[in-house]
Order: structure tokens, then sequence, then C-alpha cells
């Protein structure tokens, strides 16, 4: 029986995000979805190093690899379309939902069970789906450093946006992340190689 799954997985790599902004470097889901996989991982080992918390940080990282896996069929929508309002939002959801079955489907049934936690949360992974969103964002305004960082006043409002988000996310995890590793992002090669 042939399957179609990991040939659709592959395709994350054609979905670009961030399509109403001007981007000087584009970036697509797999990347995206690589990024937030290395952060919610750091996130995990940091509240389990620092925090005395007892993530499991390899399905941390596993559950943020596969967290935009749907777009490969519904695209990429914009943020300010998709939480324009509450209908909108719950719409998508929805959409999300049912991409998230159709991809489950081409899947031969023995391997169903193992990928439908991916797609469906779960209980047991509530704690590292909150890690997973704080990674999401922390990447999303490592995209907006990186733009503005090049000169894109098109994301000097979007970093301004995130930097507040990430603020206001109540994890140490996060402020942690914040206060040790976010400000590398703001420094040039040189800078970070120079001793």
């Amino acid at each position: 029986m042939d399957s179609n799954f990991f040939a659709m997985v592959n395709r994350m790599k054609l979905i670009d995000r961030w399509a109403l902004m001007r981007n000087t470097s584009k970036e697509n889901i797999a990347e995206h979805s690589h990024c937030v996989a290395v952060i919610a991982h750091a996130l995990a080992l940091i509240g389990n190093k620092k925090f005395g918390k007892s993530y499991n940080a390899e399905r941390a990282c596993l559950l943020a690899l596969y967290h935009d896996t749907t777009e490969v069929i519904t695209g990429d929508m914009p943020t300010p379309v998709k939480y324009y309002n509450d209908n909108i939002k719950d719409v998508y959801k929805d959409i999300e939902h049912i991409a998230g079955e159709r991809l489950i489907e081409m899947l031969p049934d023995e391997f169903k069970n193992d990928y439908i936690p991916l797609f469906e949360k779960q209980e047991e992974d509530k704690e590292l789906w909150v890690l997973v969103k704080a990674a999401d964002k922390i990447s999303a305004l490592i995209k907006c450093i990186e733009e503005h960082r090049m000169g894109n006043l098109e994301f000097e409002k979007a970093l301004q946006a995130q930097e507040k988000l990430i603020d206001e996310i109540q994890l140490d995890e996060v402020k942690y992340f914040k206060e040790n590793f976010l400000n590398g992002y703001y420094l040039t090669l040189d800078e970070h190689t120079k001793r």
C-alpha cells in the first residue's frame, strides 16, 4: 500500500510564511518548524535543569516539528487574518482539524495512532504544547529581529509587537531563554565569533 503522508509532510518547504509582509529572506513552514522544535526542546531542558520540571524534551521537540504540518493543505493563514475575530479563529481551527484528519488518513492503519497526537492535542501533552506555543512566538520574534537587522522597516511594528508578546509570557523557561539566549539573535556573525 502506498502512502502519501511523508511526501505531503515534505511539501512543508513549499509553504511560505509572512505572506502579507515584504521579506528580505523568505521563510517556509519547514524552516519555521525546525526553529520552533529547537527552541521548544531548549525550553523543556531549561525547565528541567533550572526550574525542577520534568518535561519530556524530545517529545516537545517532536510536537513542535509537526505543529504547522496541516498548512501543507491549508496554506499559511496570516496572523492578522487568522485572529481577526473569534468566528474566523474558530472556523480556521476546524479547517486545521480537518486537514490533520486528512493527513492521518494518508498513513497505513498501523501508524495512525502514533501520529494522531501530533495533530490532535492530547491531555498528557498539555504542558508541552504550552512550550511549543511559546517557542512558536519566540521563532516569530527571531524572524522579526532578522528582518529588522537587515533594514527591513516592514517588520518594525511586528518586532515591537513580538517583543511585547514575549515579555507577557508567564513562563520561567521563556524568561530564562530571553535573558540568556535571545540577545545572540541581535548580533552579527563577526560578533558571534569574536572572543
